[in-house]
C-alpha cells in the first residue's frame, strides 16, 4: 500500500495517537497551538477532522512535520534508532482550549 492511498476504515483516535506534552508545547498553548503525534500515513485534513471529532474545537490551521528517530547505543557493540514519527502542530480558534480527561496538561 502506498504512503499517500487514504485508509477509509481509520477512526480519529487511529489518526490521533497522544497529545505532546513538553515544555515548548505548553509554551505554544498561550498561542493557541497545540502538539499531536499523529499517524505518519495522515494528511492535514484528516488531522483536522479527527482533532475536531474528538476534541469538539474549530481548528483553523495545520502544520506538519516528520520527526527523524535519533540513533541509539545500549551497549558497546548494539546500535540502532528510535522510530520515525509525524507532529501536527494545531491552531484553534480564538477561546477555544483542549483539555484531556478534564485536565488542561497544556497550561502552566
Amino acid at each position: 500500500m502506498s504512503q499517500t492511498q487514504l485508509l477509509p476504515n481509520r477512526t480519529a483516535r487511529d489518526i490521533i495517537l497522544r497529545p505532546i506534552i513538553s515544555e515548548k508545547s505548553i509554551n505554544l498553548s498561550t498561542e493557541n497551538k497545540y502538539t499531536f503525534a499523529v499517524d505518519p500515513r495522515a494528511n492535514k485534513c484528516e488531522i483536522r477532522s479527527a482533532v475536531e471529532e474528538i476534541f469538539k474545537v474549530k481548528v483553523l490551521k495545520i502544520n506538519t512535520l516528520n520527526v527523524k528517530g535519533k540513533p541509539r547505543r545500549w551497549s558497546r557493540r548494539y546500535h540502532g534508532h528510535k522510530s520515525d514519527w509525524k507532529k501536527a502542530v494545531v491552531t484553534l480558534k480564538e477561546g477555544q482550549k483542549i483539555e484531556i480527561a478534564g485536565v488542561n496538561y497544556f497550561e502552566q
